[in-house]
C-alpha cells in the first residue's frame, strides 16, 4: 500500500458528534474528502442536514442523524440505528461540547455545572461505551476525542486582558478528563485493535465563524504569545483527524496530539 493510500478512508463509517459546528463541520469535511461515509450527528437536525447536503455537493457521502448526548435513550437509539443502517462503526469523533459552564468559579452554579457535565462527561462516556462495544466485536476501530490545550495546561488568564472574555472552569475540567479517558480506553481496548487518541487544538478562528468577531485585544495577545503568530484556521485540524482515523496511524494509540501553533512549547 502506498503511503498516500494509507490515509484513505474508503468504505469506512464515521460518526462526528456536533458535526455541523465550529470544529465539527471541518472534521466532517476532512473525513468525507478522505472517502468515509460521514454521519453528522447532533440535536440540531436541520443544521446536520445542511452539513450533510454540503458534503454531498462536494462529492462526499454523508447522512444526518439526531443525537442528544444529554439523553441516554437517544444515545442508545442512535448507536443502534447507525449499526442497523450501515452494519458497522469504524470511526467516532467525540466533538460535541456543552458550553453551559463557561464561567469563572464564583459565577458557576451547580445547575450549570451539572448541565455541562451531562454532555461533556456522562454523555461522552455513554456514547463511547456504546460505540466501543461494536468496535470490539469488529476487532477494529478508531475513536478520536476533541480535547483542548485547556486539557494539558491551565488557562493563561493575562491573555484575556480587559476583553471581558475568560475560560470557564468546567471547560478545563472536562478537557483534562477527556485526555484521561482517551488513555484509559486506549489501554483497555488495544487488545481488540481499537485505537483511541485525542487532539488538543489551541485557539481556533476559522473563516466565517462567530469567532472572527472576538476581542481585538484578546486576539492580539493570543497571537503574540503563539510562536507561529496566529490562531488555527479551518484547515489546521483536518490532517490530524484523517491521520488518526486512518491506517497511517495504525500503531498510534493513547496519544494526545497537540495542535496549537507552539503555544504550549514555551
Amino acid at each position: 500500500m502506498s503511503v498516500l493510500d494509507q490515509f484513505r478512508l474508503d468504505h469506512k463509517i464515521a460518526i462526528v458528534t456536533g458535526g455541523s459546528g465550529l470544529y465539527g463541520a471541518h472534521i466532517s469535511e476532512a473525513l468525507g474528502q478522505a472517502g468515509a461515509l460521514v454521519v453528522v450527528a447532533s440535536r440540531n437536525v436541520r443544521k446536520c442536514e445542511e452539513q450533510a447536503e454540503a458534503l454531498i455537493q462536494q462529492g462526499c457521502q454523508s447522512v444526518a442523524m439526531p443525537l442528544d448526548l444529554g439523553d441516554e435513550a437517544s444515545i442508545e437509539a442512535f448507536t443502534s440505528d447507525v449499526v442497523a443502517r450501515f452494519g458497522r462503526i469504524d470511526i467516532l469523533v467525540n466533538n460535541s461540547v456543552s458550553r453551559e459552564g463557561l464561567a469563572d468559579i464564583e459565577q458557576t452554579t451547580a445547575e450549570g455545572w451539572s448541565k455541562a457535565q451531562q454532555v461533556n462527561g456522562l454523555g461522552v462516556m455513554l456514547l463511547s461505551k456504546a460505540v466501543v462495544k461494536t468496535m470490539r466485536e469488529q476487532r477494529e476501530g478508531s475513536i478520536i476525542n476533541i480535547a483542548s490545550i485547556q486539557g494539558i495546561l491551565g488557562p493563561h488568564f493575562p491573555v484575556y486582558g480587559d476583553s471581558g472574555m475568560t475560560s470557564g472552569i468546567e471547560y478545563t475540567y472536562a478537557k483534562w478528563g477527556m485526555v484521561g479517558m482517551t488513555k484509559w480506553l486506549a489501554n483497555y481496548y488495544g487488545k481488540y485493535n481499537v485505537r483511541v487518541n485525542s487532539i488538543s487544538p489551541g485557539g481556533y478562528n476559522p473563516v466565517g465563524s462567530d469567532m472572527e468577531i472576538m476581542s481585538e485585544e484578546f486576539l492580539r495577545n493570543y497571537q503574540d504569545r503563539t510562536p507561529l503568530g496566529r490562531m488555527a484556521d479551518e484547515d489546521d485540524i483536518k490532517g490530524a483527524i484523517v491521520y488518526l482515523a486512518s491506517r497511517a496511524s495504525k500503531y498510534v494509540t493513547g496519544h494526545n496530539l497537540v495542535i496549537d501553533g507552539g503555544w504550549s512549547s514555551w
